[in-house]
């Protein structure tokens, strides 16, 4: 297997580790699963809302979004990948997705064909769970945002998502809560928050004022990490990342 393949699962597993007992033999199992490697622009379109996919898209390096595309053109962002992630899981047993999944920044993913996962989650049935739990994460992520797109307001929106990412960033060893790497554009800031772009930088400047957040040339700072935490009400116990189940 390549190095860029090894890399890739090897990221998935530690993922899957954070919230399931996997034994050396499935971790192995894990390990060789095959899968295409490339590297995408900006803007890339990996998954378009509708058309039928054959394989779950694995995330090295780089940023993606998750997105629902309204009738008029505009969008919402739903979530938002980080490198090990495996950001359709759920295409596996509904191939024909009703969400999009965009490349926010150039990256490098890895597409596992669909009938490989498959055949892993019927040979181990912990890995079936382990997938399940997966999927129910990344339910509570966006039970969350939805939460906070109908009851919090512009700034706490904003340093939520701050928060969260520099979390499960910190937690993948990407990165340190107080300062990580986020490619985002204003324009995409404001496809995730519900705001406009002008809105957003108006947001930030105000979060720099009161917390010390710095966001330029792709990357996140902040003075006062707990202060953002408690503007925004940011409790990581959604992101279920406490506790390890047994099969």
């Amino acid at each position: 297997m390549s190095q860029s393949k090894t890399s890739a699962t090897g990221q998935f597993v530690r993922r899957l580790l954070l919230r399931s007992a996997l034994t050396a033999e499935e971790q192995d199992a894990l390990l060789d699963l095959p899968g295409r490697v490339l590297q995408v622009g900006r803007g890339h379109q990996l998954v378009v809302p509708g058309n039928p996919v054959d394989h779950a898209t694995l995330l090295i390096d780089g940023l993606l979004g998750r997105y629902d595309q309204m009738v008029d053109g505009s969008r919402q962002i739903t979530t938002l990948h980080i490198p090990g992630d495996m950001s359709d899981l759920h295409s596996v047993p509904l191939p024909v997705p009703a969400w999009g999944i965009e490349a926010l920044a150039p990256s490098t993913v890895m597409q596992v064909p669909h009938q490989a996962v498959r055949a892993l989650a019927a040979a181990f049935p912990p890995i079936l769970m382990a997938f399940w739990r997966d999927t129910v994460t990344d339910a509570s992520i966006l039970a969350k945002w939805t939460a906070n797109l109908g009851r919090a307001d512009a700034a706490a929106r904003l340093a939520h998502l701050i928060c969260e990412i520099g979390v499960r960033l910190e937690v993948a060893g990407l990165g340190r809560r107080e300062r990580f790497a986020l490619p985002l554009t204003q324009g995409h800031m404001a496809d995730i928050l519900g705001i406009t772009s002008v809105h957003v930088n108006r947001t930030l400047m105000g979060l720099r004022q009161s917390n010390g957040l710095l966001v330029s040339g792709g990357f996140v700072e902040t003075e006062d990490w707990r202060g953002l935490a408690k503007l925004a009400g940011f409790d990581p116990e959604y992101l279920l990342l406490e506790n390890v189940y047994a099969d």
